[in-house]
């Protein structure tokens, strides 16, 4: 039983210095080529630890500096007075836009979901619900501006069953069909509830997409403090057409005072856009 806590908490002290390049933890795209982007899985309300856990999210996503944020399990509940989560990140953050997609109409008492915020001008934002309907999961498309021109930035939540491959490919295969088809750069992002050599994930595999996270480039994106298996299944899918990935790194795999931010870590990635025809 020591031997487990002690490699539990070896794993965890090392997920902080996790990067793939020497990124110093802030990915912002600032002057250069790119975009900095990540993705969190937030853990909605669990616990009712929310207003202890809200600082280490905002701390973590702050050090990332990304230009582009996706969120998941994002909620917002009248009947709890816990106004939209997402909202009061951006807040905290300082981020001008956040766009928030649920199954549940605008104006119901409760909506739970996924976002994306951003520091950078939206050209035109996007929801969908994903078939199979049964499954309850949205995606949600924000075109951006960048200095090199727009991006595309997607976040879904997909099929959590170990067994869903089949119904994760029915989603991904419904979000295709749903996005433009104009050449806009493309990054997906979020909780696909897999890793990548899951059969439900083939569509978004090499050549089409770089994951930010290659096979064997981080042990878990699920928390093992809560009492999740070693798992990456958080992913940033880059368009291999048009972006490299530059560096990335798992965030928010630091306990304060023993709190987590979630019971996922997130991802940050910069990416640099190719220049197409040279």
């Amino acid at each position: 039983m020591l031997k487990a806590k002690l490699g539990r908490r070896t794993l965890l002290a090392g997920m902080a210095v996790l990067p793939l390049a020497a990124c110093a933890h802030r990915i912002g795209a600032g002057a250069g080529r790119g975009i900095g982007v990540a993705t969190f899985n937030i853990w909605h309300d669990a616990g009712g630890n929310w207003p202890a856990r809200l600082p280490l999210l905002v701390a973590a996503l702050r050090a990332a500096d990304a230009d582009v944020i996706a969120l998941q399990e994002v909620l917002e509940d009248s009947g709890k007075d816990l106004p939209n989560q997402a909202e009061t990140i951006a807040r905290d953050l300082g981020y001008p836009a956040v766009h928030f997609v649920a199954v549940e109409p605008e104006g119901a008492p409760r909506r739970y979901g996924n976002a994306i915020l951003t520091r950078l001008p939206v050209i035109e934002v996007a929801r969908r619900k994903l078939e199979p309907l049964s499954d309850y999961r949205t995606a949600i498309r924000v075109r951006v501006r960048t200095a090199n021109g727009p991006v595309d930035v997607v976040t879904a939540h997909l099929a959590w069953q170990p067994e869903a491959g089949a119904v994760r490919a029915q989603q991904i295969a419904d979000l295709f069909a749903w996005l433009p088809q104009d050449g806009t750069p493309l990054v997906i992002m979020g909780d696909f509830n897999a890793p990548l050599d899951d059969p439900g994930l083939a569509a978004m595999a090499p050549p089409r997409f770089t994951s930010a996270l290659p096979a064997g480039a981080a042990p878990t994106t699920l928390n093992p403090a809560r009492g999740h298996p070693l798992r990456v299944i958080d992913h940033i899918f880059a368009d291999s057409a048009h972006f490299t990935v530059a560096a990335a790194q798992v965030i928010g795999s630091e306990a304060t005072d023993g709190e987590y931010p979630s019971d996922h870590f997130g991802v940050a990635a910069r990416l640099t856009r190719k220049a197409i025809g040279r």
